[in-house]
């Protein structure tokens, strides 16, 4: 009766082995894994426990090796190309087109002609040449209001110079910092490049006296830029199109910039196809900010930011040109996989890297050197350059844009590519337009005087798929977690014969082995301690 008393007051909700060995031997011999039992029914020969002990070291060795090479593979994150050629209905890219003739801001109007009068001298200074006042780009206009004048007054000691270093004469103009002590020096071969460098030099310091809405309020040129719009045959909507200003280039209009548009191309070729019909105005241009004339166009993504200054092509006057559109959608993978991420842009727009570029190097500029490029978005709090205000901006800018890929990190390391986009390959192909056939019937059909001049000025475009099928390039993980565990799965079997729940009974030897070395631990430890005299009197 006391026996069973005792049993029963030894059995618990929780039961640990006596010792080391007893623990052992229970999992020997009831474990799933292969082998372990051979350790325990061959003790009584010493020979066969040593060679099973080293075979089984070795076989758990040689499976955890293994394991480490999966584990090797799948932390260098391969990635495979999937490419398809899926043929089907695609919606047409935006289509932006400027008509490379600068914008005159009435508000600053009197300080441009200022500026083109300092040109004419600093001209006559070098090459002892007379340019015209229209050459120039001079014309009356109202006077600035009082603010601007109390903000603004034109640099003079910026001037053009001409350098003679190693035997080369180049042209060029000198900005130092705010204490005179460390002086940068713009220089051009080229005295057209050093000139319009110059130029643009002190229009952007006017044009940045501007509230950032004007450059939205500008005249679209009456309406004399797009003369005549179609798409599949209908004529263009007003909501079709969005209206912008490019500082350089003047008047842009892009197309299609929204979805809800649904300009989508059933078939390709000129059934479904954009017409326009462009007269390119050189009125109040600005010869010296820029020597082109024609238009500008640039095919991309709707809601991505179009920089026809890097990516945009021009069409000259007097022709007719066929652009044939090719599209590849591309789709990669980010962390942990690759590099691409679309990070947070200074433009309200869908991500690009050369938008991310941008949006860097202002936050760049606004940080070092106290205010914002010009032809870049501001942040937040800030405000654009101009030397009235920011005397030194000249300096740091050309210095900061010099450096820039030795800054860490780099704005080169912060925009990775887009994970996701469309890359447009266009060919083009050009006709005289119009034929000296047809010129008098077009030009009176149009209600104009047939003169060179206006012929010269306007420009036929046809925009159209080339092709509906297009490549689509998928990045995928070449070794994904699946396989992983799969390749895991089978090393086990082929190492031990086991499985999942093996690996369990791995983990609960483990948590015994701990939990008994506690328990071994607290007796040793508390239990040679001799017993309290209150104890003793008590027994």
């Amino acid at each position: 009766m006391d026996t069973l008393k005792e049993k029963q007051k030894s059995e618990g909700l929780i039961e640990l082995y006596e010792s080391f060995g007893d623990l052992f031997n229970f999992f020997c011999t009831n474990t799933t894994i292969h082998g372990t039992v051979r350790l325990v029914c061959s003790s009584h020969n010493q020979l066969k426990t040593a060679f099973w002990s080293l075979l089984f070291l070795a076989t758990f060795g040689m499976l955890y090796w293994q394991i480490a090479l999966l584990f090797d593979k799948y932390w260098n994150y391969p990635v495979i190309m999937k490419i398809m050629v899926p043929s089907e209905p695609k919606m047409f890219p935006s289509i932006t087109l400027c008509d490379m003739n600068p914008h005159r801001s009435p508000l600053v109007k009197r300080y441009l002609e200022e500026l083109d009068e300092f040109a004419q001298e600093n001209i006559y200074s070098l090459y002892k040449l007379n340019i015209t006042e229209k050459q120039a780009g001079g014309h009356s206009g109202p006077a600035p209001s009082p603010s601007f004048d109390r903000l603004f007054h034109l640099d003079r000691n910026i001037s053009l110079e001409k350098l003679d270093r190693n035997a080369i004469n180049e042209v060029g103009f000198r900005l130092c910092n705010s204490t005179d002590g460390d002086c940068f020096y713009r220089t051009h071969s080229s005295g057209v490049a050093a000139i319009q460098e110059w130029y643009q030099f002190h229009f952007i310091n006017i044009m940045a006296l501007l509230p950032p809405q004007n450059e939205e309020s500008h005249e679209d040129h009456d309406g004399n830029f797009i003369l005549s719009c179609s798409y599949n045959g209908e004529p263009c909507q007003e909501h079709n199109y969005n209206i912008s200003h490019h500082s350089i280039y003047g008047s842009c209009y892009t197309f299609n910039i929204w979805e809800k548009n649904n300009w989508r191309a059933k078939r390709p070729g000129h059934i479904h196809e954009i017409s326009l019909f462009l007269k390119a105005e050189q009125n109040n241009h600005l010869p010296l900010l820029s020597t082109e004339a024609g238009i500008k166009v640039m095919i991309h993504a709707q809601k991505q930011v179009p920089f026809l200054e890097h990516q945009g092509f021009s069409i000259r006057p007097g022709t007719e040109t066929t652009i044939r559109v090719r599209e590849d959608e591309v789709k990669q993978l980010g962390s942990p996989y690759g590099h691409c991420k679309d990070v947070q842009l200074l433009y309200d727009n869908v991500y690009s890297a050369q938008a991310c570029l941008h949006s860097c190097f202002q936050k760049l500029m606004v940080q070092t050197c106290g205010c914002g490029y010009y032809f870049y978005p501001l942040p937040d709090g800030a405000q654009y350059c101009n030397y009235n205000q920011h005397p030194a901006w000249g300096h740091c800018f050309y210095k900061l844009y010099q450096n820039r890929e030795s800054h860490r990190p780099s704005c080169f390391s912060l925009c990775p590519k887009p994970c996701r986009g469309s890359l447009y390959h266009l060919s083009t192909g050009v006709a005289k337009w119009p034929s000296s056939k047809s010129e008098d019937l077009i030009l009176s059909l149009l209600g104009k005087d047939s003169s060179r001049n206006w012929r010269n000025s306007s420009a036929k475009v046809h925009i159209f798929y080339q092709r509906l099928n297009y490549s689509y390039v998928e990045e995928k993980p070449m070794y994904p977690v699946k396989d992983l565990l799969f390749d895991m799965g089978r090393l086990w079997g082929l190492w031990f014969g086991s499985s999942v729940l093996s690996v369990v009974e791995i983990l609960e030897l483990l948590l015994d082995a701990t939990a008994l070395t506690f328990v071994l631990g607290y007796r040793r430890f508390f239990g040679s301690r001799p017993k309290p005299q209150q104890d003793l009197e008590r027994e």
